[in-house]
């Protein structure tokens, strides 16, 4: 017992040691991580929320970005986006759209075009109003209806054309002169009194048959006739009250554009014809810069023949 109590008593005690130092390199990885993923999130929200077009155009810029950088395109600029932005001057920064010279005649061909085809119509309103007024004018009229057959209205490229017409046992005027004749008188003053208000300017020509005038030798052939007819017609319409200013040409044709080219001496080539002229006919007749014509130079006392 004595032994047992002498026994020493030994104590272990463990040492811990320490963890080795390390640094936070961790939380900058981490960091990084949550940084992709939200760019990632970010990039998935901004697809989803671009048009189709605008995708496309992103894929072209990635698949050659020089091109469309300097060609412009979906994706540079072209977009649908009420803020321009973009285009072929590289030099700017901020929001920009340029326009090529081709775009800018483009458009300007397109506004001529525009205001070309809205003259159009309403040239093509007034001459079928105007039409109109002289077939009813002509209706309305007992003397006029009386020589209807000779009085022929019709609508052509030109604009509204009136041919007065010879009949074989009623011609416009004697044989070789330029002397109206008096039912000729009342057309022609009806007619001049229906062009009075017309806005469009007016061509007078007078034309012959094919037959040789009988003096031509003389050096009076159906060239003069046929003017100094068409001068004395311009008088009529002008004592109706038609503005002399409203005619832009009085012409004699003599039998250079026959009505009737199967018969050349048929009684309905030797006719009056007055046409109101559309304004691209009269743009195309005598330019848009122009002058009214001298009309024909009169001739009192033609030489006596045949037409």
């Amino acid at each position: 017992m004595a032994d047992k109590k002498l026994q020493p008593i030994i104590v272990k005690r463990i040492k811990k040691a320490a963890h080795a130092p390390h640094g936070g390199a961790w939380k900058i990885a981490y960091a990084d991580f949550m940084t992709a993923m939200m760019a990632f999130f970010l990039l998935m929200w901004l697809l989803g929320s671009t048009s189709k077009g605008d995708l496309q155009g992103i894929a072209n810029y990635f698949n050659a970005p020089l091109k469309v950088a300097m060609q412009g395109g979906d994706g540079s600029g072209n977009s649908s986006s009420i803020i321009p932005g973009g285009g072929n001057d590289l030099s700017k920064v901020h929001g920009q759209v340029q326009r090529s010279e081709s775009n800018e005649k483009a458009d300007r061909k397109q506004s001529l075009d525009a205001a070309k085809a809205e003259r159009a119509r309403q040239d093509a309103v007034r001459i079928k109003s105007l039409q109109a007024k002289v077939d009813a004018m002509i209706t309305g009229n007992p003397k006029l209806n009386e020589y209807r057959s000779q009085i022929r209205v019709l609508v052509t490229p030109d604009g509204l054309q009136i041919q007065i017409v010879d009949e074989q046992n009623r011609p416009m005027f004697d044989s070789g002169s330029a002397i109206v004749k008096p039912y000729m008188q009342d057309i022609l003053r009806a007619v001049g009194a229906a062009l009075g208000e017309t806005e469009n300017r007016i061509s007078l020509s007078g034309h012959t048959d094919a037959a040789p005038y009988g003096n031509g030798s003389r050096g009076y052939s159906n060239w003069e006739l046929s003017g100094d007819r068409a001068n004395a017609s311009r008088r009529e319409l002008i004592a109706a009250g038609m503005p002399a200013d409203k005619l832009a040409r009085v012409v004699g044709m003599a039998e250079s554009d026959l009505l009737d080219t199967a018969n050349p001496r048929a009684p309905q080539n030797r006719r009056i014809t007055i046409t109101v002229l559309t304004r691209e006919a009269e743009e195309r007749l005598l330019g848009k810069e122009h002058t009214p014509l001298p009309v024909a130079e009169k001739h009192d006392n033609p030489p006596a023949g045949t037409r």
